[in-house]
């Protein structure tokens, strides 16, 4: 896995970001069995950063937590079949490094530390849990039905725990 981590914006928690983040990943990538070596894009911003590409790329004028953008087209949530097709390598592979281009990761560290005091947990555990859930985002996974939510949210759970990352951590 390679991980390009940026951040475009002040960020110091109590805990190495890029260390974590790549131990999130890594997890969710194991346990979604993903076939090849991938490349993941991490960006760290702010609320009015992300606020701005929100709306560029959604057209919702409002920040969020984290924004995922996926460069795979999935027939079915974690499915990498349709990357035995010869003719797709140019659209999902970086030619020079033979890494599957996974996608892009947004996160809004302002939320990070807001939505940790909301929820009663810690800003690692939040940090954790909006990786592993874009994570999901870029293996084709969704929420925006009840089962599909459920689906997402086990698999969140499995990875954080895997990890030991837990609500009161």
């Amino acid at each position: 896995m390679s991980l390009i981590f940026e951040k475009e914006t002040e960020f110091t928690p109590d805990f190495d970001a890029e260390a974590l983040a790549s131990a999130v990943i890594d997890q969710a990538a194991d346990m979604e069995q993903i076939p090849y070596e991938f490349e993941v894009n991490l960006t760290l911003v702010d609320s009015e950063a992300i606020r701005r590409i929100n709306r560029e790329f959604r057209g919702m004028d409002q920040p969020t937590d984290v924004l995922s953008f996926p460069n795979l087209d999935f027939p079915a949530p974690g499915d990498f079949s349709l990357l035995e097709e010869e003719s797709r390598e140019a659209d999902y592979f970086d030619m020079e490094s033979g890494l599957l281009l996974l996608g892009d990761i947004v996160v809004n560290v302002d939320r990070v530390f807001s939505q940790a005091e909301e929820y009663g947990h810690s800003p690692k555990r939040e940090y954790a849990f909006l990786i592993a859930h874009s994570m999901l985002h870029l293996c084709g996974y969704d929420h925006m039905e009840p089962a599909q939510a459920a689906v997402m949210e086990e698999k969140q759970n499995r990875v954080l725990n895997a990890l030991g990352i837990t609500r009161d951590k």
